[in-house]
């Protein structure tokens, strides 16, 4: 079971920033509770705020994750992922490591078919790859917007590390999507954590 912290932690992660009182809120606990949990996190340099001063009243704190606060979700495997890119690199060339990525793409875009294949609407097959995403630890979800398209969003890259080392493979992502959700979608990325975004976003029109 995740201790309070730990919820704490997800919900600024998936949302980016927070006040105290939305998140005693969320939680169900106290506002007391809530800022003797967050002093905490603060001292464990998980977690920072910035004050904001919003009308008459007392300015209230906005909290959001650290770097050390985003490590706490991790990148699968990096090291050993980036090492094995930098292998097949210095051995096959860029060529070679282009050819990796493809294969990637080509087998990441069959699973994803099958897993797509028997939902006949773009919203469903959406909410079906963030699913998928989610299982593959993207920590993703997905909405519907007013102008009728839709936003696929990723809190968390666990090939973060293996993406900055070889940024094609943020490229193979993007073309699984358009290949999987239809020759009639649109889709493009209008948040990238690469870029210095919290998360990644997908927009699907």
């Amino acid at each position: 079971m995740k201790t309070t912290s730990d919820q704490i932690l997800f919900l600024l992660k998936t949302h980016g920033t927070a006040s105290t009182g939305d998140l005693s809120e969320s939680l169900g606990i106290t506002r007391q509770a809530c800022r003797q949990h967050m002093e905490n996190l603060a001292s464990l340099e998980l977690v920072r705020f910035e004050i904001i001063k919003a009308g008459i009243g007392r300015p209230h704190r906005l909290w959001t994750l650290t770097e050390a606060g985003h490590g706490r979700f991790p990148d699968s495997h990096a090291q050993m992922t980036v090492s094995i890119l930098e292998a097949v690199r210095e051995e096959f060339g860029d060529t070679g490591l282009d050819r990796l990525i493809s294969r990637r793409e080509r087998e990441t875009a069959a699973a994803y078919r099958a897993a797509l294949c028997e939902t006949p609407t773009l919203a469903a097959r959406v909410g079906r790859l963030a699913a998928l995403r989610t299982a593959e630890g993207y920590m993703a979800e997905w909405e519907k917007c007013d102008d009728g398209s839709f936003l696929l969003i990723e809190n968390h890259c666990p090939i973060c590390a293996a993406a900055t080392a070889c940024q094609n493979l943020c490229r193979a992502e993007l073309a699984t999507f358009r290949d999987v959700l239809g020759e009639e979608c649109r889709v493009e990325r209008v948040e990238h954590i690469l870029s210095g975004a919290r998360r990644c976003a997908y927009r699907i029109a």
